[in-house]
């Protein structure tokens, strides 16, 4: 970058606030392609989606095109989804199997399942030509680094750079709690996700998860109407909530109860919702579930696993997972203004099948483009994509509970309202955007 675009991202963010291009500049969203999300570990997929040798997923890191795949080993790779003779992309499925190697459908050139070139036809046309010395003859190209945590791969496009276990440190912890609450200790996928597009921002959708000033707000036409109806319900007293309700009602919670429920911040642009309690605390039991956790950890190591009830962990620069409800939203950035979701839910392994059925009624609810609750929050993005386009102010506020000098070097945890992961998330963002974690 020159020193005037070193100059120009450097002055677009401030203790307290950021200036609006961050959301609507398309120059910055080409910045952030092109040194933002090359140099951080970016979220590919996960191992359970390619459980036999040659299965593959398709993926993007930025707006760069990935697959990942199993090769022959039984190791997964992560690869650019490109050819190197003419670029074409060489698959376009989002899954499948390709047997024991790719072909290109333009040429034919194939490739092994690491990426090694293995076969081109009329190879003999370029005999003498020098191809040997051509970056084409080195097969598909592989992502900079890789990184398999517990079945979740995350990859780095840039070939040197911070490592995985730096970049994440600590905050590994709330993926190490959702893989412990399986009595088998591991995850699959289940289904394909929930996908749906919003025209705003990838970091609006990135901070919410972490705003807890809006549910009561935001949320009240949804949540607050189902809440009314069940209260006026005429019911025998003591009449237990349907998982519905469960679901939905903690979103109607006090300001108090988010206040006092914490948030925690980790270096780099991590942080979550719920250190001592969250909305997911007071689900009802699962008949089965506990005496499967004891079995394999012990009553005292289940009871701690099951009593940490996280609520969203943003894990910079733009994936979040919630534990309890082995859940993962994934927001994909299309340009400034447009932003894919998509919506993954995990089954347990081990666990009761009441388990998955209640993630998958969560995101359901939640999460679809046809869900109650969703639809406030895109109102809310959409509402600011446009709003921040008016001339009148140029910055944005994210300054609840700032203190003087905060160190996001250290983790922290503060009142659940304070507005510091945001600007946990802009520090990682202008460090990264900047050339790396210095």
């Amino acid at each position: 970058m020159t020193d005037a675009l070193d100059d120009r991202i450097d002055a677009l963010i401030r203790p307290q606030q950021v200036h609006r291009d961050v959301y609507t500049s398309p120059e910055v969203y080409r910045l952030e392609m092109k040194h933002l999300f090359p140099n951080v570990w970016v979220y590919v997929g996960h191992d359970s989606q390619t459980p036999n040798k040659g299965d593959y997923i398709t993926a993007q890191i930025g707006d760069q095109p990935l697959l990942m795949v199993r090769h022959s080993d039984d190791q997964i790779h992560v690869l650019y989804n490109r050819c190197p003779h003419k670029g074409t992309k060489i698959v376009i499925d989002r899954a499948g199997n390709t047997g024991k190697f790719f072909r290109c459908p333009y040429h034919a050139w194939s490739f092994k399942t690491d990426g090694c070139l293995l076969a081109i036809p009329l190879k003999k046309g370029y005999e003498g030509t020098g191809l040997e010395d051509t970056e084409a003859a080195k097969g598909m190209a592989a992502v900079g680094a890789m990184h398999n945590y517990r079945g979740f791969v995350f990859a780095r496009l840039a070939p040197e750079g911070i490592g995985f276990e730096e970049f994440f440190g600590e905050a590994l912890s709330s993926l190490d709690n959702m893989v412990d609450r399986s009595p088998q200790g591991r995850l699959s996928v289940v289904g394909t996700p929930l996908r749906y597009l919003h025209k705003c921002n990838w970091k609006m959708l990135v901070e919410n998860q972490t705003d807890t000033c809006h549910p009561m707000v935001a949320h009240e036409s949804s949540a607050g109407t189902a809440v009314r109806i069940w209260e006026e319900m005429d019911k025998p007293e003591g009449t237990p909530k349907p998982p519905a309700m469960e679901i939905i009602a903690p979103f109607m919670s006090p300001y108090e109860f988010f206040e006092n429920m914490g948030i925690r911040t980790w270096p780099n642009g991590h942080g979550h919702t719920g250190v001592h309690h969250s909305i997911h605390s007071d689900y009802s039991a699962i008949p089965g579930y506990f005496e499967a956790m004891v079995e394999t950890y012990g009553e005292d190591r289940a009871r701690e696993i099951l009593g940490e009830n996280r609520h969203n962990t943003v894990y910079f620069p733009n994936i979040m997972i919630k534990g309890p409800i082995q859940q993962l939203r994934n927001f994909i950035p299309l340009a400034a203004d447009r932003t894919l979701v998509e919506s993954w839910i995990f089954r347990l392994e081990g666990a009761p099948d009441e388990l998955t059925a209640r993630t998958a009624m969560y995101n359901r609810m939640i999460n679809a483009p046809t869900s109650m609750v969703g639809h406030d929050d895109l109102e809310m993005y959409e509402r600011a994509q446009e709003g921040l386009m008016a001339d009148g102010l140029e910055w944005v506020n994210i300054q609840r509970l700032y203190e003087d000098g905060e160190d996001f070097g250290e983790e922290a945890v503060l009142n659940g309202t304070t507005e510091r992961q945001m600007r946990n998330q802009f520090d990682a963002w202008k460090r990264f955007m900047l050339g790396g974690a210095a």
